[in-house]
């Protein structure tokens, strides 16, 4: 991320942060008064629906990306990785966070979890009977469709 960065100076990509990290987080707090969908797409790393995308000033040709992430009771999302980082916000139910090579997590609503590029990890709705929902937050290509931003792990 560093070198795409290069040009930016830091002024610019901190206050590039703040205004996306400001937006995300009312975008979230609007979230958690609404009520969860009950349809759920099978194919759970390209389900999901993008809820905000916004440019990147400091770092040309990126956008942040929020993403509204169901997790049907029982279901997960696989083993998979991301191109860049990804903050995930648990809004709704309990998961279980795994990473290769360390110890399993039970992160419950109001904790949150990040990967960077290539990580391979997966996530667990920890019940079998009531959905999770998750908010994750992406820096991506601009134009990155939904099913690009999650790679299943080879």
């Amino acid at each position: 991320m560093r070198s795409l960065l290069k040009g930016a100076s830091m002024k610019t990509m901190r206050n590039s942060f703040l205004i996306v990290s400001t937006l995300a987080a009312g975008v979230m707090l609007g979230l958690l008064g609404s009520r969860m969908s009950s349809a759920q797409e099978k194919d759970n790393l390209k389900g999901g629906k993008i809820l905000q995308r916004t440019e990147l000033k400091g770092a040309p040709g990126w956008e942040a990306i929020l993403v509204d992430r169901p997790l049907p009771p029982g279901a997960e999302s696989g083993k998979h990785t991301q191109a860049g980082n990804e903050i995930v916000y648990i809004a709704e139910g309990s998961v279980i966070f795994e990473v290769q090579g360390k110890p399993a997590k039970t992160l419950k609503p109001g904790e949150s979890f990040t990967t960077v590029d290539g990580e391979v990890h997966n996530v667990k709705n920890a019940s079998k009977s009531e959905p999770a929902k998750a908010l994750a937050f992406y820096v991506a290509k601009k134009g990155a469709k939904l099913e690009e931003l999650s790679v299943p792990a080879k």
